[in-house]
């Protein structure tokens, strides 16, 4: 078993890291679209129509899936607080709890991005030639991402038979760590 969940954790940091580095090449280039936008309209007098809605969805992309390597690496917002206060075996349900509710929410992400994405594929999108459904893969492809992470973490807490209250990242893999 736990050959087959560092099997699987190694195949998502892979992942992981993917959806890092794709968020990072999309933060650059919203920046030279945006750099790109004033130049035209201050220095050509020509705004380029497509820079805007580039940039946005280049947003959604790369939010989307930061969040998602945010979930994995525990680096999302909590109230961490009564964690550390709670007994451990109190803890170690709050940690499930947690999970499965992370979980619910990258899996209702998914599901209602993918059915904005299909309800408006057949719209065209203002200023860029691609259909208006490529705003809602983002939020599809993010909460499957979140889900997918969350599942992770939720088994790697219900087969590790220690405690694991907290996660970080020490390599390309999560490493538990005890209090």
């Amino acid at each position: 078993m736990r050959d087959g969940l560092a099997a699987l954790s190694r195949t998502l940091a892979v992942i992981n890291r993917a959806a890092l580095w794709i968020s990072g090449v999309g933060l650059v280039l919203m920046t030279v679209f945006v750099g790109w936008q004033v130049f035209g309209r201050y220095v050509l007098n020509q705004s380029p129509s497509w820079t805007e809605p580039a940039s946005l969805l280049l947003m959604s992309w790369f939010i989307l899936l930061g969040s998602a390597v945010g979930v994995r690496e525990g680096n999302h917002l909590g109230f961490e607080i009564a964690l550390h206060y709670a007994p451990q075996g109190l803890r170690r349900i709050m940690l499930g709890v947690t999970e499965v509710l992370v979980m619910a929410f990258g899996v209702a992400m998914a599901w209602y991005g993918t059915e904005l994405a299909v309800e408006t594929w057949s719209a065209a999108m203002p200023g860029l030639p691609i259909p208006q459904g490529f705003d809602y893969v983002p939020l599809a492809f993010g909460g499957a991402l979140i889900a997918l992470f969350s599942l992770e973490k939720f088994v790697r807490l219900l087969s590790l038979g220690e405690d694991v209250p907290l996660v970080r990242v020490d390599e390309p893999h999560l490493v538990a760590v005890k209090d």
